[in-house]
């Protein structure tokens, strides 16, 4: 397997280079090169946009930055502060003010146990029945409760002699 990877590698590498001095041409060193402007490329739609719209309208003229003397303006503005700095939530905000006016009611207000009557409860027995599981008895529990009971006993000694076969 690795001879294989070997040989394909050295196979490769020959092509390169077959296909590389192929491309190459040869120089003649006895005639004379000259120099012939190299043809130009296709220009791209952007640039032709560029050069058509340099040639519409001429370069604004450079004006100079104007000059700013801040100590000027420093002097002229009145500072006002941008936020309060005796700011106070409890004196500016009405949820402490709505807080405590609900702590006051709650003492005026009837507790639970005074507003609560039992003739207004609503009492339902067997709401829940429908919800309860029941327990379905197979033949073998049938069978089980029938030998315990002693009114039973011809099914009892009938499944008896059912169970304990003697052939």
């Amino acid at each position: 397997m690795d001879d294989l990877r070997i040989i394909f590698w050295v196979i490769v590498a020959v092509i390169y280079i077959v296909s590389k001095l192929k491309g190459k041409k040869p120089e003649h060193p006895s005639a004379p090169k000259e120099q012939a402007p190299e043809p130009e490329k296709g220009m791209t739609f952007e640039e032709l946009l560029r050069e058509i719209q340099g040639s519409k309208s001429p370069a604004p003229p450079i004006r100079p930055a104007p000059v700013i003397n801040y100590e000027e303006e420093e002097e002229s503005v009145d500072e006002k502060p941008l936020e309060q700095a005796d700011y106070t939530y409890r004196n500016q905000d009405k949820i402490y003010e709505t807080y405590e006016k609900a702590k006051q009611d709650a003492f005026l207000r009837p507790s639970m146990e005074e507003t609560l009557k039992l003739e207004n409860t609503i009492v339902r027995y067997g709401q829940f029945k429908n919800y309860l599981i029941e327990e379905h008895h197979g033949l073998a529990a049938q069978y089980a409760q029938d030998l315990r009971d002693p009114a039973n006993f011809k099914k009892a000694l009938i499944l008896g002699e059912i169970l304990n076969r003697r052939f």
